[in-house]
């Protein structure tokens, strides 16, 4: 990668941490509200189990500065009044929240950054390439030895790979209970919260989401990992694809499929 290239793509992914990082309050930034209206969207499209409005789950179960705790059911149910997309109001080009509430774009922004610097590479004339931040990318053009671009998905318990995808002009999203997680009396909590319950999600292990934007992989990868039927989610979006490990470690496949070869 050329060095403008490089400098582009730190420009893009300065702006995007300085946006939505955990407790930036810019809520006017033009970003901001187009990034918003597309969380909305499958925030509707997946009856609520994508929600940026999590952060303060995310906060009381001590994933914000790691001082890891379970905290009590009723300090669980009085932080749920704070959690729903439907409470935020977008009036005169600015978010209004309400007191108490805050926004964790975790699960989105990163997808989000990636499409932005992609296509300002390709702009740029960079016919081939692909991005990588924490295991959400995209691809696109072919690989040097042209051929489409071969990408590994982890497996969530053990170490090397589940298998491999390979896609071109695609991007690819992970959400899995082992990226961030605490251990106590044996049960696993992890920071893929059900916004119903205030509990972390169950069910699953991983979720990796393929299709053309990273940003609906990185949104609806939560989305389906929350969701008891993610089918019925990936029917609003026929152009993504979806491979879920579940709570035993059982390998299925939803929606468009993509070539993916699972590792022996």
């Amino acid at each position: 990668m050329s060095k403008s290239a490089q400098e582009e793509v730190y420009r893009v992914f300065s702006e995007i941490e300085s946006l939505f990082s955990p407790g930036a309050e810019d809520y006017s930034s033009p970003l901001v509200l187009d990034l918003f209206q597309r969380g909305l969207k499958v925030y509707h499209d997946s009856n609520g189990c994508f929600d940026i409005t999590v952060a303060p789950l995310s906060r009381i179960w001590g994933f914000f500065d790691k001082s890891y705790v379970v905290p009590a059911p009723d300090h669980v149910k009085s932080v749920l009044k704070l959690i729903g997309m439907e409470k935020i109001v977008q009036k005169d080009e600015v978010l209004i929240l309400l007191p108490g509430m805050e926004l964790d774009w975790g699960a989105i922004a990163k997808g989000y950054g990636i499409d932005l610097a992609s296509k300002s590479l390709q702009k740029m004339g960079i016919s081939r390439g692909f991005i990588n931040a924490g295991g959400d990318l995209f691809c696109w053009g072919k690989n040097p030895s042209g051929q489409p671009w071969n990408i590994g998905i982890k497996h969530p318990r053990e170490s090397g790979f589940l298998g491999v995808l390979s896609i071109q002009d695609l991007g690819a999203a992970t959400t899995g209970d082992y990226q961030r997680y605490f251990l106590k009396d044996g049960i696993r909590y992890h920071h893929v919260f059900n916004p119903r319950t205030g509990y972390p999600a169950q069910g699953k292990q991983s979720v990796t989401v393929c299709g053309p934007e990273t940003l609906i992989c990185d949104a609806l990868s939560t989305a389906l990992f929350v969701s008891q039927e993610p089918e019925i989610i990936l029917e609003k979006f026929p152009d993504y694809g979806a491979i879920i490990v579940d709570a035993d470690g059982n390998l299925s496949f939803l929606g468009k499929a993509y070539t993916f070869n699972p590792m022996e």
